[in-house]
């Protein structure tokens, strides 16, 4: 663990799985599509932590929409105990690595890293 605390780091979940990945958390609410479960190889499936399916729909992965998607996920999370249980998560390991199955790099795992990487408030 650096002095900065634990590393949040995302990727998604097509990519291959490596060393250095640390603890491997998929935060999608649906599993992805033509992933085994052994080729996800993860650590936990935390779908709690995912948008709501209202918000996912309205998002669509339109970047254009991505900086109102964030405002709202947010929103959601503020209430939403399996951020709690994330960032003990996190906090029990020196590298997390949290997957998506978006082709888009804006999506909810970069919100959460952003997120995480702040001050608890």
């Amino acid at each position: 663990m650096s002095a900065a605390g634990p590393a949040v780091v995302t990727k998604r979940i097509y990519d291959p799985a490596a060393a250095d990945d640390g603890f491997r958390v998929l935060v999608d609410r649906l599993w992805p599509r033509g992933v085994s479960h052994e080729r996800a190889a993860l650590d936990l499936w935390l779908k709690e932590v995912a948008p709501s399916a209202e918000l996912r729909v309205w998002y669509d992965h339109r970047d254009e929409r991505f900086a109102e998607f964030t405002r709202r996920y947010r929103a959601e999370l503020a209430t939403n105990p399996a951020l709690g249980q994330l960032r003990s998560l996190v906090a029990e390991h020196a590298r997390t690595t949290l997957l998506y199955g978006a082709k888009s790099p804006h999506n909810e795992a970069s919100v959460l890293a952003e997120l995480l990487a702040e001050p608890e408030r």
